[in-house]
This record gives structure tokens, sequence and C-alpha cells, in this order.
């Protein structure tokens, strides 16, 4: 009789049981898994198997000569469970074009596709919808563009693209990560942009949720990966980015030439190849430089993380500045030390 059960990543074998599944199955391990399970036939062998990262279902795969059996049913409920566990009621998945109908029928609902081969879908019938509803509120007459920053923390660099974008266009829609994945809160990042932007009439900011850069649509900005998996998540995240930027109006994407960043400067390639393709045009600003440095929130970081944030002052607005120097960053300042590598991958 079959048996569902969790996949230690300490059990060898059964890693290995789940590589093999998955290789058979034409699907890709994913490095990003925080948990895995699935069910074992009556000898032990591993028939069917899916996993997780944060709220996201991925690696779901059963056997050739085992479907129709319920088993991708067992495996999500079991997954869902979880989620549940982690208090995590919105809950997203990718699965091949071809078994999109499974997930349909257990409750999923595809927000976007890439090349007809991966779909992307969350169990909320209008969780999308609603995100988009609510976008299209802040859609204004005339050229609107977009920005997307984390601004981990914002500097004088940030506050140079979002001029530069502003001047070329009469709105600008700028979004800020709001995904939790560093030593500068998101609450903390809003507050230094909105600071650092406010006498911009033409900017609208906006908070990313999870469908901009997220665990959910590009996790590899976040964790380090392979180059294919980075390539396909910035491709995921740009096809949903699309009916972002047609609910909005919007003409092109802006974004900062990016060296230091091996991440970053493999989003600006796929981006710039494409957006084009989306109607949208892809505008690189190149960054800017004072006092012979490039400007980044890198070099911030690390200054701080040395104990020196007054030799990277000069890269910080005077909010951020202010922030910095205050007693109310002590804890983010004691975090950003505390890192193991205070720059971007």
């Amino acid at each position: 009789m079959a048996s569902l059960g969790e996949i230690s990543p300490r059990n060898l074998r059964t890693q290995a049981q789940m590589d093999q599944l998955l290789r058979a199955e034409g699907i890709r391990r994913d490095k990003n898994l925080d948990y895995s399970c699935g069910v074992f036939d009556e000898d032990g062998v591993l028939i069917a198997a899916g996993s997780s990262f944060k709220n996201t279902l991925r690696c779901l795969a059963v056997s050739s000569a085992h479907r129709g059996e319920g088993l991708m049913n067992q495996v999500v409920s079991h997954l869902l469970e979880k989620q549940m566990e982690r208090g995590n009621s919105h809950v997203f998945l990718y699965t091949k074009a071809k078994n999109d109908r499974i997930f349909r029928d257990l409750g999923f609902y595809e927000i976007a596709r890439v090349d007809g081969e991966l779909v992307f879908m969350e169990n909320r019938r209008d969780g999308f919808a609603r995100y988009l509803k609510k976008l299209e509120k802040t859609r204004r007459e005339g050229k609107s563009a977009a920005v997307v920053m984390n601004a981990n923390p914002f500097t004088l660099g940030h506050r140079h693209l979002v001029e530069r974008a502003a001047a070329e266009n009469d709105t600008l829609h700028l979004f800020l990560l709001s995904e939790e994945a560093g030593p500068i809160p998101f609450a903390v990042r809003k507050k230094l942009v909105r600071e650092g932007v406010a006498d911009l009439p033409k900017v609208i900011l906006h908070d990313s949720g999870p469908y901009i850069i997220s665990s959910a649509t590009f996790p590899s900005y976040f964790l380090r990966d392979e180059d294919a998996a980075i390539l396909a998540h910035a491709r995921l995240d740009l096809a949903v980015f699309g009916k972002i930027a047609a609910a909005l109006g919007l003409s092109a994407r802006y974004a900062g030439e990016e060296k230091s960043s091996h991440v970053t400067a493999l989003y600006n390639e796929t981006m710039a190849a494409e957006l084009p393709k989306l109607g949208l045009a892809f505008r690189p600003i190149p960054r800017l430089a004072l006092r012979g440095e490039t400007v980044s929130a890198s070099s911030v970081r690390q200054a701080i993380q040395d104990g020196r944030l007054s030799d990277a002052a000069f890269m910080l607005p005077e909010s951020s500045l202010r922030y910095f120097e205050s007693e109310e960053a002590a804890p983010v300042i004691a975090a950003i030390r505390a890192m193991d590598e205070a720059k971007h991958y």
C-alpha cells in the first residue's frame, strides 16, 4: 500500500530517488527547496513527489507508470497543509503547460505563461486580478513608465534613476520590492524611498507584492543559483510584469546599468530581450558616479558593515543619511554588520 511522507534532506537514498523521478519527468531539480514530500509504493519506491520554497510549490512529479491514481492530489494537499501550518494562505506554483489542467482541478488559477511551456499559478481565483484592478486605479493619461527597485538602502543613484525616468515621462510608477529578504526591513526601505522622492509629483509609489521580483516569481534574485535558473525566473517575472504594464498603460521600464551584481546584470539582459516582445521599451540608465566612484547600495552597506558610514555619506540623499545617523537605525545597522556578505550576488 502506498504511503506519503516527508523526504528528508539528510536521507540520501530518498533524495536520489527524487532526483531520478524528476529527471524521468523532465523536471530540473530546484536548488531552492525548504520542504519535500513523496508517495512511496509498498516496496519503498518513490512514485510521486513535490516540494516547496516559502509559499511556492515546485518540483511536482508523478511517475508515468502511476498517473491517474490521484497521487498528485495527495502530494499537493499535503504541501498545502504544510503551507497553512506556516501561516501561508496565498500559495503559488510552477508547472509545465501540459499539466496545468491537473492543478486547475486542484484549485489553482493561471497568472502567466512562459513560451507555452511553463505556467505560473496561484490558489486564489481573483488574486492577480484584484492586484491589477488596484493598480489600474492609479493609471494616468499621458506617457507612463516604471522602475522596480529594492533600494537597500535608497541612494542618490536610485534618486538619479527616478529623476531621469520621471523627466522623460508624464507618470512614473515606482515599484518597491516588498519581500523581506535583507537586513533593511521593507518598512524602513519604503520610508526612505518615500522621503527621497517626495518632491517628484510624477512618481507613484507601489508595493511590489508577490507578483514582481518575489520568492514566487524570481527566487534567484535573493538566493545564489545557476544562470539557467536565473534566466528562467527572470523570464517568468517579466511575463507577469507584461500584464502589470498593460493594466497601467506603460510604454517603458527603466533600470540602472549593472556591473557589480551578477543576478541583476542577467536580469537586465533578459529585460532587453523580452520587454520589446511585450510592446515595452527597455531604458538602461548609466549609473551615477560621484567623486570618481559609482554610487551603489552595496557600497553603502559595505561601509556600514565596516563601521565607516561617513565614507559613503556622499552617496546618500539627506533623508537616508539622517536616518542612518539616528538612534532609530541602530537595529538595522547591527543587522548589516552581522551579514556574512554585504554585497548582492
